[in-house]
């Protein structure tokens, strides 16, 4: 019934709970079940592919548990999430057409930026700020370019919908990651669409993966809720370090 056999498959639901956690604070759980995919014996585009069919029963947690804390109103994010699931499809559409090897000599640069910004700027907290962009056009522009990069790549796709939240939207700490998931599992699904036609995603091994997910996504978004920037800044920063070194080395 399974894709890997029972060893495998025992590690990979315990992957998958722990970056559930991780993913529902910070984001970055693909830095968790990717490589271990991959040294499970899955090619690149399948372990792909299958991250994503885990991932979106954990974000899709994750938005219901911010939604029932009262952080974030799901129905009014419908449009966005909508974009970000188009965006998606599209880029993971275009994943063997599109040469990413500049967005991955990119990517460790931006992620470190990430988490300087993260990490030094002083007064980041809960409390919402001064936006820099109108809702129409955070919307119209920043939705879809990073569900674009979801389907196209995927790690650190949590990370830039923080920034973005965070630096352009004005929100809170813990607002921004509220808001970042329904888009995150709306752009997962659409990658998961897509990928069903251009790859041969583990379909059992990942939705056993997504009902682990499910629960790490739980606690951890019920220690984010409890806790709020003094948990989520620190594990952001920590993620998007951690994905640019694996970056790195994987270039070398």
């Amino acid at each position: 019934m399974f894709e890997v056999s029972t060893e495998l498959l025992i590690l990979l639901l315990g992957v998958a709970f722990a970056a559930g956690f991780f993913d529902a604070i910070a984001g970055g759980g693909g830095l968790i079940t990717v490589p271990v995919l991959l040294l499970c014996g899955a090619n690149p585009v399948t372990a792909l592919a299958t991250n994503k069919i885990q991932a979106l029963f954990g974000a899709g947690s994750a938005a219901l548990a911010y939604a029932k804390g009262g952080h974030v109103d799901l129905k009014s994010q419908i449009g966005p999430a909508i974009l970000a699931f188009f965006g998606a499809v599209i880029g993971a559409m275009l994943i063997t057409f599109v040469p990413t090897d500049f967005i991955r000599l990119l990517l460790p640069v931006l992620l470190i930026a990430i988490a300087l910004y993260f990490g030094l700027s002083k007064g980041l907290n809960d409390q919402d700020r001064t936006r820099r962009l109108s809702p129409m056009v955070f919307t119209a522009t920043m939705v879809p370019l990073v569900g674009f990069y979801d389907g196209l790549l995927g790690p650190g796709t949590g990370s830039f919908f923080m920034l973005a939240f965070v630096g352009l939207a004005g929100y809170g700490v813990l607002k921004a990651t509220a808001h970042t998931k329904l888009l995150n599992f709306a752009s997962n699904v659409g990658a998961t669409i897509a990928f069903a036609f251009v790859a041969t995603p583990w379909w059992a091994t990942g939705i056993a993966m997504g009902f682990m997910q499910i629960l790490g996504a739980r606690l951890g978004a019920k220690l984010a809720q409890k806790i709020g920037a003094r948990l989520i800044k620190p594990l952001l920063v920590t993620t998007s370090l951690a994905l640019a070194l694996k970056l790195l080395w994987d270039m070398v």
